[in-house]
Parts: C-alpha cells; structure tokens; sequence
C-alpha cells in the first residue's frame, strides 16, 4: 500500500478546507470514480488550512489521487487563491481499522 498526504496551509488554506468540507460527498465521488485501488481518503481539518491523505493499494493510485485532487481544487476553488500544498507519499509499512 502506498499513502500521500497533502498538507495546506497559509493564505486561502482555511477557506479552501472550509470548502472542501462543504462539498465532501463530491470529493468522495471523484476520488472514487477516479483513483485505482483507493483504500480510504481522510480530511483533516487544522488550525490553518488541514490536511488530505490518501492510501491506495500501490503508488501509481496514490499519485493518481494527487492529480485529481489538484484537478478537483482548480476547478471548483474559483476566488480562493490558497498555496500548493506540501505532497509527502511513501510504503505503508503498517495498516489497520
């Protein structure tokens, strides 16, 4: 397994999460409709923005998430002018529910 997290913050993050919050049944249909073998998806809220992680079942679903979730926040972020995040990824070394 293989997980990214991305974290926002600064300028237009806690906006940004405050819509992502909003519009989370969205989120959930776009991941799942687009990134291959994704096993969960968290949204975190922060102090200053929040942060996603993804795991999927091998690293080429992982960075699919990455792609999407950008694609998502272009799209549907108009006015918000938050920073890229900060993309960690890496092996899932221990998983459980």
């Amino acid at each position: 397994m293989h997980s990214v997290m991305r974290r926002y913050s600064g300028k237009g993050a806690v906006e940004l999460f405050e819509l992502l919050n909003r519009r989370k049944a969205d989120i959930e249909k776009e991941l799942r409709g687009q990134v291959p073998g994704i096993a969960n998806y968290m949204l975190i809220k922060t102090a200053d923005g929040g942060v996603t992680i993804t795991t999927c079942k091998d690293k080429a679903g992982a960075d699919t998430s990455v792609k999407v979730a950008a694609d998502w926040v272009k799209a549907n972020s108009e006015g918000i002018t938050a920073n890229p995040p900060e993309v960690t990824e890496g092996e899932v070394l221990l998983y459980f529910s």
